[in-house]
C-alpha cells in the first residue's frame, strides 16, 4: 500500500510497535506465553521463497497462498507481527475490509488487508539487527542454536494463529534470508526454500527504475523511508543498503547506473548457487511468465498443495525495459551466472 494511504493515527501505532526494539520483544514475549507457542507443532515443511527483489517474489508468494494450503503474514498482522494471534484477538471488533489498490511499486500488484507481504524481517531485524544490519550494507547472517529456536517459536506462532480448521503450513517472501540460506535450513531441515530469477540485464533495470522511484517517493514522504527501516527493507530508496556476502565492505558505487544492480544480480545468484541448501528450487521468471499455469501446476506438485488454473490466469509477462550502456565485463561474468541457473532450473 501506499505510504500516503496510513492516517496520523495509523503511523503512531506503527512507530510505536514497530519503531522500538524493546516494543519486539516485549510483544513476542507476550505471544509465546499467552498462546502457548509449540515450536515443535510445526511439522509439514515450510516454504520461503528466496532472491532479489523484481524477480516475481510477490507473485509467486501470492500464487502459493492463493492454494488455501499455507499461512503468511499479511497487512492484517501488522503492525505487531512478532504477536500475531495476541494482535488478532485484540484487532477483531474495528477490523475493516478495504478495497485493492495498487501497490507502490507500481507495477499493477493490487493488494488489501488479506494480502500476504514480506513482513518475516521484522523478526530477525528486533532480535539479531545487530549481527548483520551494518550502517551502509547488510551482512551474512549465522544463526546459532538460539536463533533457530526462537525462529521456530515464531513460526509456530504464525501458523498456530491461522484462523482455519485444518494445520497449515508456513510461507514466507524474504530477500533477505539470502543471507541466512544455511540458517533457514539448520532451523527447518525439511524446508524448501524457492529461488526465482530473472534474465539479468533486465532485472537490474527493473531494480535500478524500482530504485529511482522509491528515492522520489522516500523525499517527499518521510514516513515511507521509516517504514521500510523498521520492516528491514533496504532494496532500493534513500535507506537502500545492499547485500554483502563475505567480510569484504562493498566497494563505491553510483546505485544510479545500471552497472551497480547487474554487480549486485552477479554477487546475489553466484551466492545462492553457491550456498543454497541441497533441493533449493530455482525458478525462471520468465518461464513463469511465459507459460504459468504448467510451471505453477508442477510447482504445486512437487509441493503436495491443489492448485487450479485461475491462480495463473493473473500472472503477466512484465514490460521490458530499455537498457542503459552496460560494463562488457560485467555483461559476460552476468551471463555466465544466467547460463548456471539455466542449467538448474526447475
Amino acid at each position: 500500500m501506499l505510504n500516503s494511504d496510513y492516517s496520523f493515527a495509523a503511523r503512531l501505532l506503527h512507530k510505536l510497535a514497530l519503531g522500538s526494539k524493546a516494543a519486539g520483544e516485549f510483544a513476542f514475549d507476550i505471544e509465546q506465553l499467552l498462546n502457548r507457542v509449540d515450536a515443535d507443532a510445526v511439522n509439514q515443511s515450510p516454504v520461503f521463497v528466496v532472491g532479489l527483489a523484481r524477480a516475481g517474489t510477490t507473485i509467486l508468494l501470492r500464487s502459493l497462498y492463493q492454494t488455501g494450503a499455507f499461512r503468511s503474514l499479511t497487512y492484517r498482522d501488522m503492525p505487531f507481527v512478532l504477536m500475531p494471534a495476541t494482535w488478532r484477538k485484540l484487532s477483531s471488533r474495528f477490523q475493516k475490509d478495504r478495497p485493492a489498490v495498487e501497490r507502490a511499486h507500481g507495477d499493477a500488484i493490487a493488494i488489501d488487508y488479506d494480502s500476504p507481504e514480506a513482513f518475516e524481517e521484522v523478526f530477525w531485524r528486533v532480535f539479531y539487527g545487530e549481527d548483520y544490519i551494518g550502517d551502509s550494507y547488510l551482512a551474512c547472517q549465522n544463526l546459532d542454536r538460539e536463533a533457530c529456536k526462537k525462529f521456530r517459536c515464531f513460526v509456530a506462532s504464525v501458523v498456530q494463529s491461522a484462523v482455519a480448521d485444518r494445520d497449515l503450513r508456513y510461507l514466507s517472501k524474504n530477500n533477505n534470508n539470502l543471507l541466512r540460506l544455511e540458517g533457514l535450513h539448520t532451523a527447518f531441515p525439511d524446508s524448501v526454500v524457492i529461488v526465482p530469477f530473472r534474465e539479468p540485464l533486465q532485472h537490474a533495470s527493473s531494480l535500478l527504475r524500482q530504485h529511482r522511484s522509491f528515492t522520489t517517493i522516500q523525499r517527499e514522504d518521510s514516513f515511507s523511508r521509516k517504514y521500510m527501516n523498521w520492516l528491514g527493507h533496504h532494496e532500493f530508496g534513500l535507506n537502500h543498503k545492499p547485500f554483502v556476502f563475505g567480510s569484504q565492505q562493498p566497494a563505491a558505487a553510483d546505485p544510479y547506473s545500471i552497472d551497480y544492480w547487474l554487480a549486485q544480480w552477479i554477487s546475489a545468484y553466484n551466492h545462492a548457487l553457491e550456498r543454497a541448501p541441497a533441493g533449493t528450487v530455482f525458478l525462471s521468471y520468465d518461464d513463469l511468465c511465459h507459460n504459468p499455469n504448467d510451471l505453477l501446476a508442477r510447482l504445486m506438485a512437487f509441493l503436495c498443495v491443489p492448485y487450479n488454473d485461475a491462480i495463473g490466469s493473473s500472472i503477466f509477462r512484465a514490460d521490458s525495459h530499455m537498457l542503459e550502456h552496460v560494463d562488457e565485463k560485467l555483461s559476460v561474468l552476468a551471463r555466465d551466472t544466467y547460463q548456471r541457473l539455466l542449467a538448474l532450473k526447475f
